[in-house]
Parts: C-alpha cells; structure tokens; sequence
C-alpha cells in the first residue's frame, strides 16, 4: 500500500470527523505570489487565501492515529502576525467583521481569535458588515441591535477600544447613535455604489464626530456555494457540502506613525451542519 495515499487518507479522515474549523492565512503582506497575481478584488482575495492556506496545512500536519480532535486549527505558523509587547503602542489594530451565522457567540468567538492570534489584549477597532445583518432596504435597525450589544460589552470588558459599521445611511447611522451606549466611531461607505459621500451623513457625522470611511467589498464577500469549492480544492476534495462559514474576520496591522499596513490577514471559523 502507498504510504503517501495512506496519509491523505487519514488527513481526509481526520476533516471528516471534525465538526468545527478555524483558519487564520497569515500575513498577506507578505505572499509573493499574492502580489504577483494583483489586482485582486476583495471576494477573489479571499477565494485564494483560504484554498492556499487549507492546501499548505493540510500538505503538512501530521494525521494522528486515534482521539481525532472535534476542532481543527488551521494555520502556517511561519505566517503568523503576533505583535511584540514593546512595539503594539506603535501599532493600530483594526478588523472587519462578517457574520454568516446569527449568534452573538460568534462575534466573540471572533474577537477573542483574534486577541489570540495576534497577541494583544484589545483591539482598537472593530467594524461590523451591518448590511449582512440588516438586509438591502432595511430601514428598522433590530436586527443589528443584539450583534451592536455584543460589541458594546466587548467593549466594556476592554477587548475593544471602539466599534463601527458599514454601509449605514443617514436615517440608520442616526438611529444606532440615538439608541446605542457606546456609540458608533466610524461608518464605512461603499463608493462602489456611491462616487460621492452623500451630503446629509457627511453633515450628520460631522456633527457627532463618526468618522467616514471608504471600502470596496461586495454585497456578498464570499458564497456559500464558493466557500464550500475553495475548501474542496485546498483539502484535496475532502466533501465539504455539510459544511457552512459562521463568521469571517479581516484585521490589519498598521503602523500609526507611517500609516503603512505591517500585516494583512482573514480569521474564519466554519461548522459542519448537524444531520
């Protein structure tokens, strides 16, 4: 029997019995080969990080002959972004959070991944994608009311310094600021949709001190259906169709006194659905 073969099987075993998976890519900054295929849109980023760091992984661990484990860590450790004590005061920390599940232990889980991967205690900013909660055309905030009391005891407990939104109109980013504790710092805008800030939450901002800020992510970052083919292609065509992305969190590291980006990367957590 060829022991190559008999090694992938056991690594595909191994994902199988797995009910949870978490990855971290690593510092995109760094990936050569990223650069050498630039521009990428932000969706085709992701689609090509998470096949290259699942196909790094699973390329390298060790498949264990008994107690396979329920959660499975995936990262390059050579990749990892953890900040050095004597330069985090140097640094800004900031992340954009994505929720494909509802459930406020996902922002959590996500914050709390993040600490960890990147040795700091606090993040100093955190933005959450209000469109995935809110829906196009949406004009009650409820839906984004449980996930903004989540952020806002992040908040509290000092693992966030300020949290923020994207995509909010005036009339929303009025009504989250009326009725939030801690209010919103920041609202990213699309100009994707909108060349220009419009001239009402321009003023409304101005006044209440938010700060506006631009992005280019689509409406949908990633697919369920092209989430599911990045994973299939990176676990050498592991079946993937009972498993569904909870949350994605992208972070970056930025070097306040330069305003360059030092690291660049996307944290996800997945569950295979329950049959």
């Amino acid at each position: 029997m060829d022991p190559h073969n008999t090694n992938a099987e056991a690594k595909r075993c191994l994902l199988s019995h797995a009910k949870t998976l978490r990855l971290h890519t690593g510092n995109l900054v760094n990936r050569a080969r990223l650069k050498k295929k630039c521009p990428f849109s932000p969706g085709e980023e992701l689609q090509e990080c998470i096949q290259a760091t699942l196909s790094s992984w699973f390329s390298t661990i060790e498949a264990p002959t008994e107690d396979l484990p329920d959660t499975l860590d995936c990262n390059i450790p050579q990749a990892t972004d953890a900040v050095i004590p004597e330069e985090r005061e140097e640094l800004k920390v900031s992340a954009k959070l994505f929720l494909f599940e509802s459930g406020q232990s996902s922002i959590r889980d996500a914050v709390e991944m993040a600490c960890q991967t990147l040795a700091v205690s606090q993040l100093d900013s955190v933005i959450i994608a209000a469109r995935r909660l809110l829906g196009d055309g949406v004009q009650t905030l409820a839906p984004l009311q449980p996930a903004w009391e989540e952020l806002e005891a992040l908040v509290h407990s000092q693992r966030i310094a300020a949290i923020g939104t994207a995509d909010l109109d005036k009339d929303l980013l009025e009504q989250l600021y009326n009725w939030a504790q801690v209010k919103p710092s920041s609202n990213q805008v699309n100009l994707a949709s909108c060349c220009v800030m419009p001239p009402e939450l321009t003023a409304f901002a101005k006044e209440f001190d938010i700060q506006l800020l631009t992005h280019n992510d689509p409406a949908e970052l990633i697919s369920a259906a092209t989430f599911r083919e990045a994973m299939q292609e990176g676990t050498q065509h592991v079946a993937t169709d009972d498993w569904r992305l909870e949350w994605l969190l992208r972070y970056s590291i930025i070097v306040k006194s330069r305003g360059i980006i030092k690291a660049m990367g996307y944290l996800f957590s997945a569950r295979k659905a329950e049959l």
